[in-house]
């Protein structure tokens, strides 16, 4: 089996409309560019100097819905992790996978404060200081630009293609807003392609212990109705977290309450029958000790076509030094099943269970990578089949403000209805960020 990598902005047949579509993303970069430059140039160069960038805990992540642990310091500091990209309706048991999703950014361990120097001896001829050169607190620090890259395939046509850069701000009372935008395509077998223009608002907040992330949009797409998008998610410690001094998450419960709307993102067929759905449950999160984690989602599923979904996700992991050890357990299970009328995978009874090996080092100074492989089996309509996945991820670190992950995946876990024919599927991923 023979799988192509056709990076569709380039293809021949498309290329006029391409270079239209790109033109019209550089019109919507540049907007966001316009407004951010706006907002900066109300702050002095030792003003915005003086705000530090905060650090993370996921995605999802990496890591699907969003599967990622934020890293326990964020509940000890007013929000000190960078936003996670929102998530996108594309539902896989791949997907729920925290580890094959961008890893968290780990906090910064303390650093030993310097004595206070003394005041010195007022001078004679000194003039007193004059207010009016003093520096204003700006309104909004530019802190972070995103770019998110997803590109995958199979063996059945089928064509996904996500380019989203997200600008990130951070607000003087302490609280986050970003903007998000990009071009999406999507291709299938017998369906016309679909092109999309998400634009998104997003907010971020902490309400004591309590962190609350909500935003709102709309999907602009070629040849279909405008579609509204939203999401909101609600992070709260059950347990006290405990960090080392280095940084490393000791211990923590951490439970998340998630509430997802839009487009059904699934494939061309599935937008072109304009599938939306609602999805809503709870992340548990669970650091046993310094080595040994355990992850647990749920998601309920409301589709505008009258059917219902449920899915569950649950990982056990254990540390080795630079290798760990994991299981993953995925359900999924639908109330009718529709995919040859609405498009979307939606089996009745779907099982997928598979143990994990990876390892994970740096390679050099400036490049990190991870490898895994997860052997398994999966059980559609009664049969059972093997269940495999090989990950590859890499993050490179450009400069003290720039890194950039690439990953690419191989996994025959079925996401769509193949009947006797095997499924393959192919997935370049990567983010580019950007630090102020």
């Amino acid at each position: 089996m023979v799988y192509s990598f056709r990076p569709y902005l380039f293809v021949s047949p498309y290329s006029l409309y391409a270079v239209f579509l790109l033109g019209c993303l550089q019109i919507q970069l540049g907007v966001i560019c316009s407004v951010g430059i706006w907002i900066l140039s109300e702050a002095k160069l030792q003003a915005a100097q003086a705000h530090q960038t905060w650090k993370s805990p996921s995605e999802l992540t990496k890591q699907v819905t969003t599967v990622n642990l934020e890293s326990a310091e964020q509940y000890s500091k007013p929000l000190p992790y960078r936003l996670k990209p929102t998530p996108i309706l594309l539902a896989a048991p791949e997907n729920f996978n925290p580890d094959l999703r961008l890893p968290p950014s780990l906090p910064e361990p303390p650093q030993n404060s310097s004595p206070p120097s003394l005041p010195k001896p007022p001078q004679q001829n000194s003039s007193p200081p004059t207010t009016a050169t003093e520096a204003k607190t700006p309104n909004a620090v530019l802190e972070s630009i995103h770019t998110d890259y997803h590109y995958e395939t199979d063996n059945f046509g089928q064509t996904n293609f996500f380019l989203e850069p997200t600008v990130q701000f951070r607000l003087r009372n302490g609280n986050k807003i970003f903007f998000k935008t990009g071009f999406n395509f999507f291709e299938k077998r017998g369906v016309e392609s679909i092109t999309n223009f998400p634009l998104q608002v997003g907010w971020q907040g902490k309400i004591g212990q309590v962190i609350l992330q909500t935003a709102a949009g709309v999907d602009v797409f070629n040849r279909l109705p405008t579609a509204i998008n939203l999401n909101v998610k609600v992070d709260a410690p059950i347990s006290p977290p405990r960090v080392s001094s280095s940084g490393r998450l000791l211990s923590a419960v951490i439970i998340s309450g998630n509430l997802e709307q839009g487009p059904y993102k699934s494939n061309a067929r599935t937008l072109d029958n304009q599938i939306t759905a609602w999805r809503f449950g709870p992340d548990l999160y669970w650091q046993i000790d310094r080595n040994t984690s355990l992850f647990s989602s749920l998601r309920l599923g409301s589709y505008n076509d009258g059917n219902s979904e449920v899915q569950s996700f649950s990982r056990l992991e254990r540390k080795f030094g630079q290798f760990s050890l994991a299981a993953n357990l995925f359900t999924w299970s639908y109330d009718r099943d529709l995919e040859g009328t609405s498009g979307y995978f939606s089996p009745p009874d779907f099982l997928v269970y598979n143990g994990e090996v990876a390892w994970e080092g740096d390679i050099a100074q400036f490049l990190r990578c991870r490898l895994a492989a997860n052997l398994g089996r999966q059980r559609l309509k009664g049969e059972f089949d093997n269940a495999n996945t090989y990950q590859t991820r890499c993050t490179v670190k450009l400069s003290p403000s720039i890194e950039a992950d690439l990953s690419y995946s191989f996994s025959n876990v079925r996401n769509q209805e193949t009947g006797g024919s095997a499924y393959g599927g192919n997935s370049f991923t990567g983010q580019l960020r950007v630090k102020f």
